[in-house]
């Protein structure tokens, strides 16, 4: 991307980032596979009603850690593993499933 002093909207910055074919390829790959697990996942907290800071608190760890746990669900990087998110649903009151179809 050329660099010039003018800061680039959210949406141009997107788009220049998925105009590149590798880009793309791995955005579609994640939203097809990981992003709608990751998206119900964010959402059941929102649904909970809770703050990071209380799923933290239910969880046994910090606010912080809880914070790096959500920013891993929207990047996936790094993929939590499926005992935090198992810790996770438990401090939402859920059960975390896993199924191969």
């Amino acid at each position: 991307m050329p660099h010039d002093d003018a800061p680039l909207s959210h949406d141009t910055f997107v788009a220049a980032l998925l105009a590149n074919p590798a880009v793309k390829t791995e955005y579609d790959r994640l939203a097809a596979s990981e992003m709608p697990a990751f998206d119900a996942i964010l959402a059941a907290r929102r649904e909970a009603g809770l703050t990071q800071a209380e799923v933290a608190e239910r969880m046994g760890t910090k606010a912080p850690a809880v914070a790096r746990l959500e920013q891993a669900l929207v990047t996936g990087r790094p993929s939590p593993s499926l005992a935090t998110l198992n810790r996770y649903a438990r401090a939402l009151g859920k059960k975390l499933e896993v199924r191969l179809v």
